[in-house]
């Protein structure tokens, strides 16, 4: 392999990688990247929070330009030694054949040559011209060039500024409708909470009233029970007298006798029927209305709470320890990760990571419908997903599906979807979370394993048709432990 150029070299390293000029103004971001001031500036635009860099696109909370003084001087040096070699003669180059000067061009070879190879027979008959003359011809012909291109670039870099604006207005309006999608959902929320507490009321005032009417009809009873048990055994102790005593007021004894037996035990009030009925009404129409709502949802909304751990095969998957970053300690079985604040004696292979404390799983897919489950616990700092095979594992990594994750995890508070920017998650799942992946669909879609409610979804088409693997993040929590089951 030819060895570098220094002079390349150089040149590469002044250079700002916008505007592909000498660094004019240099600064630097939080990533160690650097440009000119005001190219930054202008490629961010408007923006004052979740700006990135335009090579690692690593992002940031806000445009965080730090002046780099030591490439302004590296800056000027570069400049000045190109000033002096302009402004020296250089030496003169001699034919390798003849040792003469090579003052003349030929046009059919293409090659500067000497009076000596101007007279030999391998260029007779051959157009020869002054040296100074073709290079004043080929130069104005690469200026030419050079004018071209230089029109190229600009029209290139304004079509790249046109693009990065047209991305930012596109997500600023994606922005916009996640503001109203979450705000019309919390309105439905309460709603919703509104209306349960209402029917609920109703329905404990219509139990109270019929716990009242019970009552009422019980106590009714129990004294119509009462006075019939008093009767008959009146009327025993009469039959049990002798004839002369037993006749008298004989008649007024057959008439109570015929009152008790036309008095009926009364019905429960007809109005509470009337009531449970319109309520049960109310309740099928509430039930209808809802499941009406939840059919006319797109797929990427729809809350079929827990479908995925019907339709998904359970994927008992491990943790692959030579991805695992060296503070992460893995469980003898593969299946739990925790974090340490000691590096552990692991070589600094391809594939492991080197900065973010993340892990892969051993299992990788291409198709089909699988699903696990992560038990996070109590951590505060931790994240849950898959990643795709070709993930980059040196350096900082794109949280995102920009860079290759797709996740929901927690920093402190709130959970959160790691998408860009992150979303926050309006339910906050309990201690196990379901990851269950459809390669087919290219989709993720993640469920509290408690009660089965969707916590978040990457629509389908969001994953990229290559392999894809469990992934686990975890923070500086060393009481966090995350651990892999089916």
């Amino acid at each position: 392999m030819a060895a570098a150029n220094p002079a390349k070299m150089l040149q590469d390293e002044v250079t700002c990688s916008i505007c592909l000029e000498y660094f004019n103004d240099p600064v630097s971001l939080d990533c160690d990247h650097s440009y000119c001031q005001a190219c930054i500036t202008q490629y961010w635009g408007d923006l004052t929070t979740n700006v990135s860099c335009p090579q690692c696109r690593r992002t940031f909370p806000q445009g965080n330009l730090r002046p780099n003084r030591q490439l302004r001087s590296i800056v000027d040096a570069a400049r000045e030694l190109r000033l002096q070699a302009g402004r020296e003669p250089a030496a003169e180059r001699l034919c390798e054949r003849h040792q003469e000067p090579l003052k003349l061009f030929c046009r059919e070879d293409g090659i500067p040559i000497c009076v000596v190879c101007d007279r030999s027979k391998g260029h007779r008959g051959h157009t020869v011209i002054p040296a100074e003359e073709a290079a004043e011809e080929f130069q104005e012909r690469l200026q030419a060039h050079v004018k071209t291109l230089r029109a190229e670039r600009e029209k290139l870099l304004g079509l790249k500024v046109s693009r990065e604006e047209t991305s930012q207005v596109y997500l600023k309006q994606t922005q916009a409708e996640r503001q109203k999608i979450v705000a019309e959902f919390q309105q439905l929320q309460q709603f919703l909470q509104e209306q349960e507490r209402l029917l609920l009321a109703q329905l404990e005032k219509l139990d109270n009233m019929i716990v009242k009417a019970g009552i009422d009809t019980v106590t009714k009873l129990s004294e119509q029970i009462s006075h019939l048990s008093e009767l008959i055994r009146e009327l025993e102790e009469k039959c049990q007298k002798p004839a002369s005593e037993f006749l008298q007021d004989v008649r007024s004894t057959l008439s109570r006798c015929e009152e008790g037996q036309a008095q009926q035990p009364e019905e429960m009030a007809p109005e509470l029927e009337e009531q449970v009925r319109d309520f049960s009404k109310q309740t099928v129409a509430l039930s209808k209305s809802l499941r009406a709502f939840r059919d006319t949802l797109p797929d990427a909304l729809e809350a079929k709470s827990g479908e995925p751990l019907r339709t998904h095969t359970p994927a008992n998957v491990s943790l692959d320890p030579d991805t695992a970053h060296p503070q992460l300690v893995l469980s003898e079985d593969g299946k739990s990760v925790r974090w340490t604040d000691t590096h552990q004696p692991r070589p600094d292979t391809p594939e492991r990571f080197d900065t973010m404390r993340c892990v892969l799983g051993r299992e990788g897919f291409t198709s089909g419908r699988h699903c696990w489950k992560v038990e996070v616990g109590g951590g505060r700092y931790w994240a849950v997903g898959v990643a795709r095979e070709s993930l980059n594992r040196k350096g900082w990594v794109s949280l995102s599906p920009k860079g290759g994750i797709w996740a929901v995890g927690r920093c402190g508070d709130p959970f959160r979807a790691l998408t860009d920017p992150e979303t926050p998650l309006t339910l906050s799942p309990h201690h196990r979370i379901y990851v269950c992946l459809d390669c087919d669909r290219g989709q993720v879609t993640f469920i509290d394993a408690e009660t089965e409610a969707s916590i978040f979804t990457f629509p389908p088409g969001s994953l990229p048709g290559e392999r894809i693997r469990p992934w686990l993040m975890v923070g500086w929590d060393t009481n966090t432990r995350l651990r892999l089951s089916p």
